[in-house]
């Protein structure tokens, strides 16, 4: 089993930045393929980042390709996502996963495990 939990979610203007963390426990999160997804207010759940194991990997939605960030610190067992130049429509709760693999993984139903959430609010 592997707990997850997201934080640094907070409100910000637009055009400022904020830094989300994932902290795991309970296994090494070097076993697995990690990713943020967001959840906005009448939207479906939307793929934002992912990374492999090792982080040779990445790939971002359209929506925030060149201002996101996945990154992740194997030793600290931590997940990041640094998002710049932030927009109103950036507003989501944001949720890290997991699964197991060493690719990839683009389909939601394939991870295993899921942190609570933390909420980004962006004010115009």
């Amino acid at each position: 089993q592997v707990q997850l939990v997201a934080s640094g979610g907070g409100l910000v203007q637009a055009g400022g930045s904020l830094r989300l963390s994932c902290a795991a426990s309970g296994r090494k999160i070097s076993n697995y393929a990690m990713a943020w997804f967001r959840l906005a207010p009448g939207k479906e759940r939307e793929l934002i980042a992912v990374i492999s194991q090792i982080g040779d990997s990445t790939d971002y939605a359209d929506s925030i390709k060149g201002r996101f960030t996945i990154t992740r610190h194997n030793g600290e067992n931590t997940l990041y996502l640094y998002m710049a130049r932030l927009k109103p429509e950036d507003t989501a709760v944001y949720y890290c996963a997991a699964r197991a693999g060493p690719g990839i993984y683009y389909d939601p139903d394939e991870y295993e495990y899921w942190g609570q959430g933390t909420q980004v609010t962006v004010s115009s």
